[in-house]
């Protein structure tokens, strides 16, 4: 008898949701010749990670890792980034904005956030190593435009994503096909919402950064967010600088990355808090996203992750 015909066998939501996810990660490295996985250190990247690790078990991960650095890290993600690379052995690619600025691929923009300017960045990164997938840790309920993205993303030879051009996907059949100088964005996190993520990462005693969990940092409220201080953001006038009990709900460029109250020190405390909060994580955190309505939808058009 077939596991499926045992009386009362079930597969859990997350064992259903990381079986989609490797067979989506096979499926690009059987259909295409240079994917490379972008990592920063972020908790949807280390989860992404850990689902490749299991793609290929007992061999290595058979493409490098890729990060777009601003410049504006948090010392802590880097830390892990750098520490997580070298245990499991992996070719890191670095695009440099601090770089770019330097050779004048880009400027600094006025108000000093630099992701926008991140995109000539990594489509230079992907032109350069000749990468023709990137697999990203989007998922649906980030973002309305990300919630318009299918599972296998067309871009056309300058990067660019067209939302209303975009390939069926019925019966879980992906289309990896593009002439050269075009490549496809992959998302393996799509169906994944926050809380499955945390599920996940305790489910596989995931390490984070501590940024990810409640700790005290002097922070200044700006726009209804709190911003920690730090080299890159300073107390305006008008504004006042505080200690609070705070973590990070996503982890992005410090200069526009808040921080959310809370006590939740550890995976458990954080799953519940997840549980009953009803603002995503990048609604409540990413004052990039508050520019425009679209703000995320005209990134992507232009190359964005």
């Amino acid at each position: 008898m077939t596991a499926a015909a045992t009386p009362g066998y079930r597969v859990s939501q997350l064992d259903a949701l990381e079986a989609e996810s490797i067979f989506v990660i096979r499926e690009v490295v059987a259909e295409l010749e240079r994917p490379a996985l972008l990592f920063s250190g972020g908790k949807d990247s280390i989860v992404m990670l850990r689902l490749a690790e299991k793609a290929f078990a007992p061999a290595n991960i058979p493409f490098p890792v890729l990060h777009v650095d601003t410049g504006h890290n948090f010392p802590e993600v880097l830390e892990y980034r750098d520490r997580r690379v070298a245990e499991l052995g992996l070719q890191l690619l670095i695009g440099s904005v601090p770089d770019a600025l330097r050779d004048g691929l880009v400027t600094e923009p006025p108000d000093g956030i630099r992701n926008r300017i991140q995109t000539p960045v990594l489509l230079d990164a992907v032109e350069r190593h000749r990468l023709d997938a990137l697999f990203g840790g989007a998922r649906r309920d980030e973002e309305k435009a990300r919630a318009k993205e299918r599972i296998f993303s067309f871009r056309d030879d300058f990067g660019q994503w067209d939302p209303k051009n975009q390939r069926p996907e019925l019966w879980s059949l992906y289309n990896g096909r593009h002439h050269p100088g075009e490549s496809i964005r992959v998302f393996p996190l799509s169906n994944w919402t926050e809380l499955d993520v945390w599920h996940y990462i305790a489910r596989e005693r995931l390490p984070l950064p501590a940024i990810y969990y409640a700790h005290e940092r002097e922070v200044v409220e700006r726009d209804g967010m709190l911003y920690a201080v730090n080299e890159f953001i300073h107390p305006r006038a008008g504004e006042e600088q505080v200690k609070a009990r705070v973590r990070y709900r996503t982890v992005g460029d410090a200069s526009c990355t808040a921080a959310v109250r809370s006590d939740a020190d550890t995976v458990e405390k954080v799953i519940a808090e997840v549980a009953a909060t009803r603002i995503t994580e990048r609604g409540a955190t990413r004052g990039d996203d508050r520019v425009s309505e679209a703000a995320m939808e005209d990134r992507k058009r232009e190359g964005y992750f």
